[in-house]
C-alpha cells in the first residue's frame, strides 16, 4: 500500500466508526546476521484481539478454553521503533493463542497501551489440566490491590435489560452484577450513567481462575482510538521462531476504525476477534457481532459507545444488523484475511470499499501528517527497559500462575469447591499505570460512577454441590496440525446441531429477529460442537419480571 492509497484510508475508515482511528501493521526481524525470513510466515488481517486492549465482559464467565497440546515457548518480541508519544504507556508483550481452525497456535502481537488510569495489568496463561492446557486470561486489576480474592462461582446475572428508557439521550444502561458479601452472593442492580465522548466504562465482572473468580469492579479506560497501537497476529511454522537467535518485532498495525467495523465476541475463548468470521457456522463456533452479544450475554463497551454517538440516527441499530447479514451472504463483502491478500486486492482495483484495508506498517503511520496520534521514537535504553518490564511480567504471570495453579490451601480449595472465598497476595505487576496526581488533563478519568448499594437480603447461598460450568475442551484431530494456505477460498460449511436440552425453567421469550441466511459455500471441516454455553442466548424475560436476580424474587 502507497503512502497516497495509506493517507487516504485512515480518516475514511474512521467515519465509519468512532472518528479518526489508527492503521496498523507488523513485521518479522530477523538475527542481525541474516536476512529477514519470510518463508513460514504469515500476517493475518483476522484473529484474535490482545486482551491487554480489550477485555471480554460475559454475564455468565466460563472457565477458559482447553486445547490438546501444549504452547510452544514464547517468541522473543522486540518493541517496534516508533511508540505513540506520552507518559502513560508502556509495551505489553504478545502470547500465544490457540487457532482452532488450523488445529494450531497463533501469535497475538504485543501492543502499545496506554495503561488504564488506576489499574495494572494481570498477564493471563496457558496452565496444564486434566485434559489437556487451559487458557486462564488476564485482567485490568486495581493498582493498589496486593490481596487477590478467589471466590466461588457467582450466580449467572440474567436480568440486564434496564426497565424504560433512558431519563436522557446522554446515558446508558450499566447492567447489575452478583456481589460477594461473607457467605454468599448479592445482587448490585444495574443503573443509568452518563457517557463520556473519550471514556468508556468497563463495568463490573469477574475473571474465572483454576483457583475461583476473581472479581474486577468497574473503571474508566480509554476510548478505543486512545487506547493505544494494536498490532496483526502472525502465523509462524514452527522451523521459523525455532531458529537460534530469532526475533521479531511487530510493524504491522491495526486500524481501529476496521478493527470496530469487523469487530466479534467469543465469550467461549476470552476474547474479541476481528475481521472474516462471517460465514454461517462461526455463529456455531462462538463467534457473536456485538448487536446480538450486547445487553443479551454481555456488555461490549465498544457497542455501547457507537450506540451512543449514534443516539440520534433511529435506523443505526438496524442497519449494523443488515451491514453484517449482508457480508453473511456475500463474500465478496468480507474484509480480506491476510495481508498478503490485502496487497493483492490493493493492487487489482476490484475494490472500491477502503474499509477493506485492515493493515498497514507503521513506517507509512509514522509519516502520516492525518492521524492525530503522535508518535515518537523509541530509544536504545527505552528498548532496553520495555524488554526489562516484558521479563518482569513474565515473572509475574508465572508468580499467578504458581498462586491459582499450585497446591492450594484449605480456604483456596473451598472457595474452588464453591463453598467460600480465600485471599492470597500476588507483588504489583510491572505493567501499572501512573496515579491520578501523575496523569495530565487528557489522561485523568471522569468520576468513578457511583453504583447502586447491594441487595444484601437477597444474597444467594452457593451451593457447594453445584456442577461448576465447564471450560470448552478442543479434541485432537487425525488430519495433519497445520494446512498452510495462503488464502482460504472458501468458507466454513454449516453443520445440522443437536437441539439442547430443554431446561427446567419456564422458557424465555424467543428472538422474533429473523435467522441469517446460511452461507451456501462448502468450506473446512469446522471443530468439534461447542459446548451448550457458547450457543447464543435468548432474549430475557419481560420488563415486569426485572427485578428478580435469580429463582426468587428478593425479599423487601
Amino acid at each position: 500500500m502507497n503512502r497516497r492509497q495509506f493517507s487516504r484510508w485512515c480518516p475514511v475508515v474512521a467515519l465509519v466508526a468512532l472518528g479518526a482511528g489508527l492503521c496498523a501493521a507488523e513485521v518479522i526481524a530477523a538475527p542481525p546476521d541474516r536476512p529477514a525470513a519470510r518463508e513460514g510466515i504469515e500476517v493475518l488481517t483476522r484473529g484474535p484481539v490482545h486482551e491487554a486492549f480489550a477485555e471480554v465482559i460475559a454475564f455468565d464467565r466460563q472457565a477458559g478454553v482447553v486445547v490438546p497440546k501444549a504452547p510452544p515457548d514464547a517468541i522473543n518480541e522486540v518493541p517496534p521503533d516508533q511508540k505513540p508519544a506520552g507518559a502513560n504507556v508502556a509495551w505489553i508483550p504478545g502470547y500465544w493463542a490457540w487457532d482452532d481452525e488450523q488445529s494450531d497456535f497463533l501469535w497475538v502481537s504485543g501492543l502499545w497501551r496506554f495503561l488504564p488510569p488506576g489499574r495494572q495489568w494481570v498477564a493471563g496463561y496457558w496452565g496444564k489440566s486434566d485434559d489437556g492446557y487451559q487458557w486462564t486470561s488476564g485482567y485490568w486489576a486495581d493498582a493498589d490491590a496486593r490481596d487477590v480474592e478467589y471466590l466461588p462461582q457467582p450466580p449467572e446475572m440474567v436480568n440486564a435489560d434496564p426497565d424504560g428508557d433512558a431519563p436522557s439521550d446522554n446515558q446508558t444502561w450499566i447492567p447489575g452484577v452478583q456481589v460477594w458479601n461473607q457467605n454468599g452472593y448479592s445482587v448490585r442492580p444495574g443503573y443509568w450513567a452518563k457517557m463520556q465522548t473519550d471514556w468508556e466504562w468497563i463495568p463490573a465482572h469477574y475473571v474465572s481462575t483454576p483457583r475461583g473468580y476473581v472479581f474486577v469492579d468497574g473503571y474508566w479506560d480509554y476510548a478505543v482510538n486512545r487506547r493505544g497501537m494494536l498490532f496483526a497476529p502472525v502465523s509462524f511454522d514452527a522451523g521459523v521462531y525455532a531458529q537460534p537467535g530469532f526475533s521479531y518485532s511487530p510493524i504491522n498495525v491495526i486500524n481501529t476504525a476496521a478493527l470496530i467495523g469487523y469487530l466479534f465476541v467469543r465469550p467461549s475463548y476470552g476474547h474479541y476477534y476481528f475481521g472474516d468470521y462471517y460465514a454461517a457456522n462461526y455463529e456455531g463456533l462462538g463467534y457473536y457481532p456485538p448487536y446480538s452479544f450486547h445487553n443479551h450475554q454481555g456488555y461490549d463497551p465498544f457497542y455501547a459507545q457507537q450506540r451512543w454517538q449514534n443516539r440520534n440516527d433511529g435506523a443505526w441499530q438496524q442497519s449494523q444488523e443488515t451491514q453484517f447479514r449482508n457480508r453473511r451472504n456475500n463474500e465478496e463483502a468480507r474484509p480480506p484475511r491476510t495481508l498478503a491478500a490485502q496487497a493483492k486486492l490493493a493492487t487489482s482495483g476490484k475494490s472500491k470499499d477502503e474499509g477493506f484495508f485492515v493493515a498497514a506498517p507503521l513506517s507509512e503511520l509514522a509519516k502520516s501528517k492525518e492521524h492525530p496520534m503522535k508518535l515518537e521514537a523509541v530509544s536504545k535504553s527505552d528498548k532496553e527497559m520495555h524488554g526489562q518490564s516484558a521479563k518482569a511480567l513474565d515473572n509475574h504471570r508465572a508468580e499467578r500462575q504458581k498462586l491459582e495453579a499450585g497446591t492450594p490451601g484449605a480456604g483456596a480449595k473451598a472457595a474452588a469447591d464453591g463453598s467460600a472465598a480465600t485471599k492470597a497476595k500476588l507483588p504489583a505487576s510491572p505493567i501499572l499505570a501512573k496515579s491520578r496526581d501523575q496523569l495530565g488533563a487528557d489522561h485523568a478519568p471522569p468520576k468513578i460512577h457511583e453504583t447502586p448499594p447491594a441487595e444484601h437480603k437477597a444474597a444467594v447461598k452457593v451451593d457447594p454441590k453445584a456442577t461448576p460450568k465447564v471450560a470448552p475442551k478442543i479434541e485432537p484431530r487425525d488430519e495433519p496440525a497445520r494446512a498452510r494456505k495462503a488464502e482460504p477460498k472458501v468458507e466454513p460449511k454449516v453443520e445440522s446441531k443437536p437441539a439442547p436440552k430443554a431446561d427446567a425453567k419456564p422458557a424465555p421469550k424467543a428472538d422474533s429477529k429473523p435467522a441469517p441466511k446460511a452461507d451456501s459455500k462448502p468450506g473446512p471441516k469446522p471443530e468439534p460442537k461447542p459446548n451448550p454455553k457458547d450457543q447464543p442466548k435468548p432474549e430475557g424475560p419481560p420488563a415486569e419480571s426485572k427485578e428478580k436476580p435469580n429463582k426468587e424474587k428478593p425479599k423487601k
